[in-house]
């Protein structure tokens, strides 16, 4: 018998990306790379598999209201920066029921990765090396990467993973570690210069020993740009 459409269940799902070191390498200064926190199941289906937080969606609050709310739940997280990625709504996606997710995902400055509610059920993990997931969130979170470096090559996306002013080495490491390779601080100065994308303030650094490296902030007239989805294909 088919599934009517009060058979199938609502949800919300959201991917948290914040930059962080990589303090299992040993390195004294270790490289920032992009993390996620994920929460262990402890209910079937999938009991004790990491999964992204979420839950499914109350009759009465909107989408994004839910992404908020079981963000608040599992993370205790209240994140500036959260935009709708995409619907994940696979036949088979979930053992026991017609599931249809809403991914969201949230880029989060230093300081809100801080205010993350760690325990035994919640832990961050580099988003590239993470461990065989529950229902499809594997998938999930490599489209939202993907769609992340997509981003940070045409977009001011990275604005999410700073404050309201940075320097330009701040920024270049943002992208370096989005991206995942080293890029020339005298091309990517050019290169933000002349894009547009940010403007000189009238202030700089202060404290250190050496000249003291100026801010900046993004260019507001510089519109976000986004991409047409992907095309998801399940690995083997």
């Amino acid at each position: 018998m088919s599934a009517t459409a009060s058979d199938i269940a609502l949800a919300v799902s959201t991917v948290i990306f914040a930059l962080r070191p990589d303090d299992q390498g040993g390195d004294e200064s270790p490289a920032p790379g992009v993390w996620l926190p994920l929460v262990r199941r402890i209910r079937e289906p999938h009991l004790g598999r990491w999964a992204l937080p979420g839950g499914s969606v109350v009759v009465d609050e909107s989408l994004e209201a839910a992404a908020r709310r079981t963000l608040a739940e599992t993370t205790q997280l209240e994140p500036t920066y959260l935009e709708q990625l995409y619907a994940f709504g696979d036949v088979d996606r979930s053992p026991d029921r017609r599931m249809v997710s809403i991914v969201y995902w949230a880029l989060v400055r230093p300081d809100e990765a801080e205010k993350v509610s760690l325990g035994e059920n919640v832990r961050w993990f580099a988003a590239d090396d993470l461990p065989e997931l529950a229902f499809d969130h594997n998938l999930i979170v490599d489209y939202a990467l993907w769609r992340l470096r997509t981003k940070m090559e045409y977009s001011r996306i990275a604005h999410a993973f700073l404050g309201p002013m940075f320097t330009l080495a701040e920024l270049r490491s943002v992208h370096e570690a989005v991206l995942q390779r080293p890029l020339d601080p005298a091309n990517f100065r050019r290169q933000m210069e002349s894009s547009g994308a940010i403007v000189p303030t009238d202030q700089v650094v202060t404290g250190g020993r050496h000249r003291p490296p100026r801010l900046y902030r993004y260019n507001s007239d510089i519109e976000l740009v986004d991409v047409g989805p992907l095309t998801l294909r399940r690995s083997s």
